[in-house]
């Protein structure tokens, strides 16, 4: 496991603080930690939160010290994985590009000295790793942009985005889940409802999930809208096996609810 500091956080919580760079490995690591932690059932641990290059670990001072909780995760971050393989999630999210849905498609397709359509298939091409969830309800900060589609911030904020809108901000892409202003170039928009605070589970991904956008036309984005409305729309979610050497390979793609398979 990567190399940690730890600082308080108040006076119930613990920064775990990895080195100061965006990373796939640092992100691995902090996933580790939080499952090895979750997994030695520690009385006084409340919750986590991972981030870029951090895990907040919130607690209980009355139940575990913070000494108590330093020495914790030292033990937690000493316990190798006993997986030689991990499953990971990949939910696909249908994309909508260009006119109406994406009023600043051409703005990057311009800085990129790339057509529409080309930054479109470069934009469905990766699957994003989510390094965090922030800023709003299930707001995700992806790694993984192909690097020519980096575009600046608009240079005067919307003060409305709509729900759903698929921007570029730098060399980050990501989704606004609800209502919000935002200066991030939006290129597309998706008809799911990615914040549902009436549902057990309100986010179809967590922190750690990738997510892999799949370009629809407007006829395919009304049609999940309306299923979507009606309560019939599943999410598509694949999981695949990766070994400790980085191979993957596909296993049956379940849906949001693990029942069945297929893209709605």
């Amino acid at each position: 496991m990567d190399e940690y500091k730890l600082y308080p956080a108040g006076d119930c919580a613990i920064n775990v603080t990895f080195s100061n760079r965006v990373d796939p490995q640092i992100n691995r690591s902090i996933q580790q930690l939080q499952e090895n932690l979750r997994s030695m059932q520690q009385t006084g641990i409340t919750g986590f939160v991972p981030a870029f290059r951090t895990l907040t670990v919130f607690y209980d001072p009355i139940l575990v010290t913070f000494e108590q909780l330093k020495r914790v995760i030292h033990q937690a971050s000493l316990k190798a994985s006993t997986l030689q393989t991990q499953a990971i999630r990949i939910v696909h999210i249908p994309v909508c590009y260009g006119k109406d849905f994406g009023p600043d498609l051409k703005n990057v397709a311009n800085h990129a000295k790339l057509t529409p359509r080309e930054v479109v298939k470069r934009h469905c091409q990766p699957n994003y790793l989510i390094y965090m969830l922030g800023f709003l309800p299930g707001f995700v900060y992806l790694g993984g942009l192909d690097p020519q589609l980096a575009t600046s911030r608009l240079a005067t904020p919307r003060l409305k985005i709509e729900p759903g809108a698929v921007g570029i901000a730098g060399e980050q892409t990501g989704i606004y889940p609800i209502e919000s202003p935002g200066g991030w170039q939006i290129i597309g928009q998706t008809p799911l409802r990615l914040f549902q605070p009436d549902q057990d589970e309100p986010f179809y991904y967590h922190a750690g999930d990738y997510i892999h956008f799949d370009l629809v036309s407007d006829f395919e984005y009304q049609q999940i809208k309306k299923m979507v409305d009606e309560g019939h729309y599943q999410v598509y979610i694949e999981t695949r096996k990766v070994t400790e050497d980085g191979d993957s390979s596909d296993t049956a793609g379940i849906t949001d609810d693990g029942s069945g398979s297929g893209k709605n």
